[in-house]
């Protein structure tokens, strides 16, 4: 079992993603949709960029980018991972836990 676990400041992610190029190299056309539309838009960007990095250090694949994970919620609001083709055999290992406040969003990423 491998654990990742990533924090950040909401004011950092705010910042970059002013940033088209950091925006779309990071973040799927699901999630940028997704993440626009919510009041509080900072804060679902930068808890999908903790996830990533939660996510991409549990797995421990090297060749997983970030733009590869792609953070959605079930139609019960439980969030979940959608990997490409070449990564499904992660998908059903990992497990992810999301949370974030007006300042920090953090993510915890369970690989079996």
């Amino acid at each position: 079992m491998n654990i990742g676990i990533d924090i950040i400041e909401v004011k950092r992610i705010e910042k970059l993603i002013k940033n088209k190029r950091f925006l779309n190299k990071i973040f799927t056309p699901q999630e940028i949709a997704y993440c626009k539309n919510k009041k509080n838009f900072s804060q679902h960007y930068a808890v999908r960029f903790a996830a990533k990095e939660a996510v991409w250090k549990a797995a421990g694949e090297k060749s997983l980018a970030h733009r590869d994970i792609s953070i959605k919620n079930t139609q019960n609001g439980k969030p979940e991972i959608i990997f490409p083709k070449k990564f499904l055999k992660l998908q059903k290992k990992i497990s992810i836990s999301l949370s974030h406040t007006k300042e920090f969003a953090a993510a915890v990423a369970v690989c079996l």
